[in-house]
């Protein structure tokens, strides 16, 4: 299982994408930072390595390291905007728990 866009996530990584003028699509990966132990990686993705997984979802192409998989398996990603904040938001069915500030997440 894979990662997923929604419409508006995926509208805003092809925008990205455009301007950026070069890339395959977006490598997703998680980080051990925060209070909660884990934190999202989004980054453009130029080649896939040998340990990456490739996926496609909405026309939008995601790369993620084999072991940031087992974290995010079944992740949606959202692009959201609430009054002055907007960004990507993470649905991910792994998460247990949240820090207050939302940067990072325990499995």
């Amino acid at each position: 299982m894979g990662v997923t866009f929604t419409d508006r996530a995926a509208a805003h990584i092809k925008g990205f994408l455009d301007k950026r003028g070069k890339g395959i699509g977006l490598r997703l990966a998680v980080k051990t930072t925060g209070c909660s132990g884990l934190a999202y990686v989004l980054e453009f993705a130029d080649e896939v390595a040998a340990n990456d997984e490739v996926f496609e979802d909405n026309q939008v192409t995601v790369v993620i390291d084999k072991k940031s998989l087992v974290f995010l398996a079944g992740t949606e990603l959202d692009y959201t905007k609430e009054g002055l904040n907007e960004g990507f938001k993470f649905k991910n069915p792994n998460v247990k728990d949240e820090c207050g500030c939302g940067e990072s997440f325990t499995i």
